[in-house]
């Protein structure tokens, strides 16, 4: 099938929901999501999203809070402007009916997370992102110009490669005219035509062994923008959530917000011992990187698989009350947080880097937009601050519709894009070929490009997504598509990216770490 849109948007999480709502008065808006629309990164948001919103914070420290964990390699001027637009866009999110918590007399109950200076972070319980999911979803379905369509898989944008033009690194003027998805009803695969296409895909999380991510997370947008030769950066830069509940049978890994750590919790090694004196001083509210590393190499010298994260000190109530799935979840695996401590270790978790994308979430190529965790912006330089991530996304989906909204009359379809030629291609019977490899790309980069790294690892690592990439694109050619391969190698086109801006970057900045730089 054939579909033409004005506004195409791949991705059904806070960018993409956002955009489609402020593009949708001046076109048609076709938002595709590969499972259901309410499945991705943005459900699984506990903590909640970094604002200014009172006179006892100021944008000047929230921006200097993002400076310090980006370790220097932020734009100053996309954090001033993302952090400045925050409040807008905070009114925004409340117009489009998303409840944040508020205190007794109706001012907005503000948490603290680590590297951050003040209480900032805006919440709904522990479960902010899936209720921004909800409140934007509902004002989505209730737009008439909006078509919301699920479970149809992204396989790539749609360039003048598709027109016979040969595309390379170095060809100008690459254009976007939208992009084939395969429908997983009926197993074809449609092209959809476009004038302007926002990718709001999300992130790369699996290409770990274990991440707080959710599964449907395969760096597809990322790869599709890889494949159409468009930039990418900052890759290496992969952020891992210092603690994720321990329970190795669980994908993905239960994430444990930051926001706990905020209302007082400790880590904890396994004799129940303190620790972060020896890293930080900030201890337990540390960045990221630094809690992460800290853990890691505390599970390594004990010779452990997790550590503890104490919340006994905080009170019942407000444990029970303010973070009440983590308090069930705990309860189901057995654990009292009330009276426990919480086993935990670091799992993947965000990606700073991606498709490069100027202030207005243009990409390199045409009429391509990128808003949320598949971009990069600028925003987060080595290490992205805790809960600046829903923040960018709001800002960068109105910035990117701002802008598409402007460029659309000016815009025409291009009718001439062929339709998906399957020709002679064969049905896989041996779904092995993709499980057994997907597993050993995750052990690869688990292995070999995790939180801490070598030029050894990294070797090793690259001279073995060689021979995967290899045998992947052989099965690719010869094989009907399904979602199964085409994730598989948008994987392994976001763990060659990583690998290959690691063993570029000959410093230990942010969340790149490696021992031979020490």
């Amino acid at each position: 099938m054939r579909y033409e849109v004005d506004f195409l948007v791949i991705g059904s999480g806070i960018a993409g929901l956002s955009f489609a709502l402020k593009v949708a008065d001046y076109g048609k808006v076709c938002i595709l999501t590969k499972t259901n629309a309410a499945e991705g990164s943005t459900k699984y948001a506990q903590g909640g999203i970094a604002a200014v919103m009172y006179d006892t914070d100021s944008f000047d420290k929230h921006i200097a809070d993002t400076l310090v964990a980006g370790d220097g390699i932020c734009n100053r001027e996309v954090v001033e402007m993302t952090i400045r637009e925050a409040p807008e866009r905070i009114k925004e999110l409340v117009q489009y009916g998303v409840n944040f918590d508020r205190d007794g007399g109706g001012r907005f109950d503000l948490h603290r997370e680590g590297g951050h200076s003040e209480y900032r972070i805006l919440h709904h319980k522990d479960n902010t992102g899936a209720e921004i999911e909800r409140g934007l979803l509902q004002a989505v379905r209730d737009h008439p110009n909006i078509e919301l369509k699920e479970n149809q898989f992204a396989i790539d944008l749609i360039t003048q490669h598709h027109l016979g033009v040969r595309v390379t690194k170095h060809t100008p003027g690459i254009e976007c005219y939208g992009a084939y998805a395969l429908n997983s009803a009926t197993h074809e695969i449609d092209t959809y035509l476009a004038k302007v296409t926002l990718l709001a895909t999300g992130g790369m999380g699996n290409v770990y062994t274990t991440t707080t991510t959710p599964i449907i997370s395969t760096g597809d947008g990322v790869a599709m923008v890889h494949r159409a030769r468009g930039v990418l950066s900052d890759m290496e830069f992969v952020q891992f959530h210092p603690t994720s509940l321990y329970n190795p049978s669980e994908k993905p890994a239960f994430l444990i917000t930051e926001a706990l750590r905020g209302a007082g919790a400790i880590l904890k090694d396994h004799n129940g011992n303190e620790f972060m004196q020896k890293y930080d001083s900030r201890l337990s509210l540390a960045p990221r990187d630094i809690v992460a590393r800290a853990i890691d190499n505390e599970m390594k010298i004990a010779g452990v698989d997790h550590l503890y994260l104490d919340a006994r000190q905080i009170d019942k109530n407000e444990l029970i009350n303010g973070f009440p799935t983590i308090y069930a979840k705990c309860l189901e695996q057995g654990i009292n947080i009330t009276k426990d401590m919480i086993p935990i270790r670091p799992a993947a978790h965000y990606q700073c880097g991606g498709i490069t994308v100027d202030k207005n979430g243009c990409s390199s190529i045409k009429h391509l937009y990128a808003a949320g965790e598949c971009s990069c912006t600028g925003l987060h330089g080595g290490n992205r601050l805790a809960s600046n991530s829903l923040l960018e996304a709001v800002v960068y989906a109105h910035n990117s519709a701002m802008h598409a909204i402007a460029a659309v009359p000016s815009i025409h379809i291009c009718h001439e894009v062929p339709d998906w030629n399957a020709e002679g291609m064969v049905l896989n019977e041996e779904m092995v070929l993709i499980t057994q490899t997907k597993k050993e790309l995750q052990e690869i980069m688990s292995n070999y490009v995790g939180i801490v790294r070598s030029d050894l690892r990294l070797q090793r690592a690259f001279d073995r997504l060689n021979l995967i990439f290899r045998e992947t694109e052989d099965l690719y050619n010869r094989s009907v598509l399904t979602e199964e391969l085409s994730e598989l190698r948008n994987l392994i086109a976001c763990a060659y990216l990583i690998t290959k801006m690691a063993r570029a970057r000959r410093e230990n900045r942010g969340l790149h770490y490696s021992i031979d730089l020490v």
